[in-house]
């Protein structure tokens, strides 16, 4: 019991987390997406005389890329997609959603303060998700949540996404890390799937997208509020210990 005050302590200081990597997921963990994900999925399925999805029918089908998503909505919808179909149909969805990434879609609350603590703290921040790069900066952009990460790596800069290990592997090289002081924040299966493939500690966001309840996915720490972070992430840590 004595020892939790001690690690709050050292994960004030301002070089407690020097070296450290915090890698995170994007929709679901740190920005609210839902809305427009699904609007634009609602919209394609509009298109092609299919009828629309609730927000909680299609949230869970968010986190393993726009072609996922599509083919899980078209089969929820009870039309179920042949092969040939999807690559078309994650074209347009793609430039629709583009053009509309940031209507609705907003950071969780108190993501911002908690992502400048670590920051001040002295932690290395990267975005790892299965969203496409590009469409990963053009909501950062658009949120203006750019200016805190040292990387952004999407589906189509890693070897494989997530849940292959290889994904965390890539962001942590990218801002010139060390898995051995690496944190993956998200929110679902893939999150934990390959933090504990990479051998790294998990924290998981009870409020984010998932099919697994995040807290059945066992996470080394699960989080409500992103007022929680910086000291959860202190914890997994040692509070900045070599």
């Amino acid at each position: 019991m004595a020892a939790e005050p001690k690690v709050a302590q050292a994960g004030a200081d301002g070089a407690a987390l020097s070296g450290a990597v915090i890698a995170l997921d994007l929709d679901g963990t740190l920005v609210d997406t839902a809305h427009d994900l699904i609007g634009t999925l609602n919209w394609l399925l509009a298109e092609e005389g299919v009828g629309a999805l609730s927000l909680d029918e299609a949230r869970p089908f968010i986190g393993r890329g726009a072609r996922w998503m599509i083919e899980r909505g078209f089969q929820a919808a009870e039309a179920p997609l042949a092969p040939e179909r999807v690559q078309p149909l994650f074209d347009r969805f793609i430039a629709r959603y583009e053009a509309h990434i940031a209507d609705e879609s907003r950071p969780f609350p108190g993501a911002v303060a908690a992502l400048e603590t670590l920051k001040a703290r002295g932690a290395k921040l990267c975005v790892c998700t299965n969203k496409l790069t590009g469409l990963s900066t053009t909501l950062l952009d658009a949120l203006d949540l750019t200016r805190l990460f040292d990387a952004v790596i999407g589906a189509d800069s890693t070897p494989a996404v997530k849940p292959d290990p290889r994904h965390i592997e890539a962001a942590v090289a990218a801002v010139g890390g060390s898995m051995s002081r690496t944190v993956m924040v998200g929110d679902a299966a893939t999150d934990a799937g390959a933090a504990r493939a990479a051998e790294v500690p998990l924290i998981l966001v009870s409020f984010g997208y998932t099919e697994v309840p995040a807290s059945e996915l066992a996470p080394d720490i699960l989080i409500d509020r992103f007022d929680q972070l910086p000291d959860a992430v202190a914890r997994l840590l040692g509070a900045g210990s070599p």
